[in-house]
């Protein structure tokens, strides 16, 4: 009988090794998918931090916010504010919008928390969209409103005076001592943090803390009866889920040092719930698979226009040809969200437990196949599906 080591601490450091590797080596393997390119790479990690920050929430304790894109907002204007006044180093600014988001979060969970199931994500929303308006116009001298808040040269950036490097020609890109934010090092940035944040999530999920989040989810009535008080954990995992939108807000203004409004509609808060569902909730990897499987769709198969269809399927007579472009338009270019609507029913439908179910299932039946074929039954048990 062999040992499971997937729940062991040994085998969680075998799968964040595994995990480091993959993410570092992007450029590299992503070249053949046609994805090797830093912006892409860039969203790749920032929205698998906002989804892995997201699931700590929704996929340890069951609530369902719909309003985390409002800590994302409220991340990048502290993360432009940082770069407007002190300098545009980093790391200032994503402590910062990490600070004022936890805040935000506490105010907005210690209200939204005293209802669960719909009520809560109700409410969630509801700040969220109220965010969303104040930004747009209510807070126009903070946050300039539609326009959107951007870094000036007439700025005092007061660290990066005294250092020297106050005066720029051309325009402002944040530098960690020197080197810029752009390109590769901004996404070996991006993806250092991703990487922090992933280790955080291994501890949390293993965790007593984590545990007792499992058991919200599990069933909360009966550990209100035990006389334990759950609202405390819930409260926590609610700020930490806001302190990882934060981050990942801060650094989407680390590679372009601007914040807008529309961060904080409520499509950016279904999109994180999206990415999460669609790799799996309450799983580790999961999430980080669903953000890359979206952000894949909406920067790779948009960019397949009539002509790009045309060359593909050349080979074809020209009647069929036309046929199978018109039909292949309608799930490329323009219309790529109907190709991720039916991947996302798909997966609801047939693996609720998203992606990772899938490789699950596919491992088991891989193992049963083996265990067949070596001449008798199996007297090993099976995982349950």
């Amino acid at each position: 009988m062999t040992t499971n080591t997937r729940e062991t601490p040994q085998g969680d450091m075998v799968r964040f090794g595994l995990f480091t590797v993959v993410i570092l080596a992007m450029p590299i393997w992503l070249m053949p998918f046609g994805a090797a390119y830093p912006d892409l790479m860039q969203k790749f990690a920032i929205y698998g931090l906002f989804a892995i920050g997201f699931n700590i929430l929704f996929g340890l304790t069951g609530y369902l916010s719909f309003g985390h894109a409002a800590f994302l907002g409220v991340g990048s204007y502290t993360a432009v504010w940082s770069f407007k006044l002190l300098g545009m180093n980093p790391i200032p600014a994503l402590l910062l919008a990490v600070v004022m988001s936890g805040a935000f979060a506490w105010l907005i969970g210690f209200i939204s928390l005293r209802r669960t199931g719909i009520y809560f994500s109700i409410l969630t929303l509801a700040f969220a969209q109220m965010s969303y308006n104040l930004a747009y116009s209510v807070l126009t001298p903070i946050t300039n409103g539609e326009t959107g808040l951007r870094v000036l040269n007439s700025d005092p950036r007061v660290l990066d005076h005294m250092m020297g490097a106050g005066e720029v020609d051309g325009p402002l890109v944040t530098n960690l001592f020197g080197m810029e934010m752009s390109g590769l090092p901004g996404f070996y940035f991006c993806a250092v943090w991703l990487l922090i944040g992933m280790y955080i999530s291994f501890r949390i999920f293993r965790s007593p803390f984590g545990l007792m989040l499992r058991a919200i989810k599990t069933n909360q009535t009966r550990l209100n009866y035990t006389g334990i008080s759950t609202r405390p954990y819930a409260q926590t995992a609610f700020v930490i889920s806001g302190m990882y939108a934060g981050l990942a807000g801060a650094l989407l203004c680390v590679t372009d040092p601007l914040a807008g409004a529309e961060r904080m509609q409520w499509t950016a808060s279904g999109e994180v719930v999206l990415m999460t569902i669609l790799g799996g909730a309450g799983t580790l990897l999961g999430p980080m698979l669903g953000a890359g499987i979206i952000k894949y769709s909406e920067n790779i198969f948009s960019a397949f226009n009539e002509q790009a269809l045309h060359e593909i399927f050349a080979f074809l007579p020209d009647g069929i040809e036309a046929a199978v472009v018109s039909v292949a338009g309608l799930f490329v270019g323009e219309g790529w969200h109907l190709t991720l609507g039916l991947l996302f029913m798909l997966i609801v439908i047939f693996l609720p437990g998203g992606v990772i179910e899938g490789g699950q299932r596919i491992s088991a039946a891989v193992t049963r196949l083996r265990g067949g074929g070596s001449g008798g039954s199996s007297t090993q048990p099976q995982p349950a599906e």
